[in-house]
């Protein structure tokens, strides 16, 4: 049995399949984990979550960024954008149970000292309170009231370093909604402890005084496997594995086999 990590998909499902045939993926046998951002931009989103379902067991995801736009979307919160590619999961009779399952996948999962997220970890915090926080969010996001914890999110208010103090309430919304930005938004940290979301570019276009989550953050025996850096692109050091390696921009979809960490590359079909 193999367990690969595969990056950003986002609806790019003819690359997923070449990335499979490369793998000889056998579901009988093999695990597949996802760094989230299943779907949106690519041609192929309800493909992807179509198949992804199917899978069962041998398929597991975390959530992405663009995940929780596509929950927001059909929950009423936003409307899909310009560049969005969700029209065919929003109108599909399978909407409803799509957007359910998709709800139900974790924001970040953990196994011995693979960890994997979207977009990362706070530095500051352990990984006890990250996985703690995690299991929160998640239950938010499976009960009765996700739409109203992600119209938070989505209200892109000023963001707050995550030791700012506010009034009970108020802090138990901002530390869900900074959590949430976390997971499946952060790139780069400012000196302050404060996430730099605006920020998209690679690693040489890095503001000064913003450096990226994973320098900063100390290791508790773990490595953290994570998407979301198109532009950083794959990567590798100690403690991390960078593996969106851009295929909805016509880069490559990457898999990394956990137990040799021998790295599979599929260039962009679309």
């Amino acid at each position: 049995m193999s367990v690969y990590a595969i990056g950003d998909v986002q609806g790019c499902f003819a690359s997923l399949e070449a990335l499979l045939v490369l793998l000889d993926y056998d579901p009988r046998h093999d695990r597949l984990w996802f760094a989230g951002d299943l779907v949106n931009r690519g041609p192929r989103s309800l493909d992807v979550l179509r198949w992804m379902k199917a899978q069962g067991e041998s398929v597991l995801t975390v959530l992405g960024n663009h995940d929780l736009h596509l929950l927001a979307c059909a929950a009423g919160v936003v409307s899909p954008r310009g560049r969005d590619t969700l029209d065919e999961v929003l109108n599909t009779v399978e909407s409803t149970e799509l957007v359910t399952w998709l709800r139900h996948r974790p924001l970040l999962h953990r196994e011995g000292a693979w960890v994997l997220v979207h977009a990362g970890l706070l530095p500051e915090w352990t990984l006890k309170q990250a996985e703690a926080l995690a299991r929160e969010l998640e239950a938010e996001l499976q009960g009765d009231h996700w739409a109203e914890l992600l119209r938070r999110w989505r209200r892109r208010s000023k963001r707050a370093s995550w030791g700012e103090r506010y009034d009970e309430a108020h802090t138990l919304n901002r530390r869900r909604v900074l959590g949430l930005d976390a997971f499946t938004r952060m790139r780069g940290v400012r000196s302050d402890g404060s996430m730099n979301l605006e920020f998209k570019g690679g690693l040489a276009a890095l503001p000064a005084g913003t450096r990226p989550w994973y320098e900063l953050r100390d290791e508790e025996g773990e490595t953290v496997l994570f998407g979301h850096w198109a532009a950083r692109g794959f990567g590798q050091g100690e403690g991390w594995v960078a593996l969106d390696s851009a295929c909805v921009w016509g880069g490559e979809l990457t898999a990394l086999r956990l137990e040799d960490g021998v790295v599979f590359s599929q260039p962009a079909v679309e």
